[in-house]
């Protein structure tokens, strides 16, 4: 008979991962319960980080359809269960990782993909949905109004070259 307190901890991953569009995990050995506590507070309402039994996450991770992460689940591991920008998320957690060298990264789960240490990192370097918007936003304009300044420069140049003709005759005149 399976143990009760087991059975809602893995009832309590599986909705944890169903919630999420992809996870960090990384071990926490050797860091403080304020620590631990810093970084929930930096990962903000759309990350939820909690402490997991590795035999219970690989069932909840395997009955998600999620395969690959044995390799990642030994020692003390802690979840980030990302239900927002996983940038976002993978910035905070690189930078607490550097200013908190007993905090190490694992890797992860995004897209169907199991990541290993370093691509949770390359994530982190890259921009956010936002900020790549902004920038694809500026760059269009841009060019819209170098295309709109080609496409007046004939007019334009008609309307000033009809004004100097006015002008030309006027002086003539």
């Amino acid at each position: 008979m399976a143990n009760p307190k087991n059975t809602a901890d893995l009832a309590k991953l599986k909705e944890k991962l169903d919630g999420a569009n992809s996870i960090v995990l990384t071990e926490y050995r050797g860091l403080t319960v304020g620590q631990l506590q810093e970084l929930r507070n930096n990962l903000g309402f759309d990350v939820e980080y909690s402490v997991a039994k590795n035999t219970l996450f690989k069932i909840a991770a395997n009955e998600a359809g999620i395969e690959g992460l044995d390799e990642h689940l030994t020692g003390p591991t802690a979840i980030a269960f990302i239900k927002g920008e996983a940038v976002d998320a993978a910035k905070v957690i690189k930078k607490f990782a550097d200013d908190n060298k007993a905090f190490v990264v694992k890797g992860g789960y995004m897209d169907g993909n199991i990541l290993s240490a370093d691509q949770v990192a390359a994530i982190a370097e890259l921009d956010n949905r936002e900020t790549t918007l902004a920038k694809l936003a500026g760059a269009m304009k841009g060019s819209m109004a170098k295309a709109a300044a080609v496409f007046n420069a004939p007019a334009t140049k008609m309307v000033r070259t009809a004004a100097a003709l006015q002008d030309k005759k006027a002086a003539e005149a």
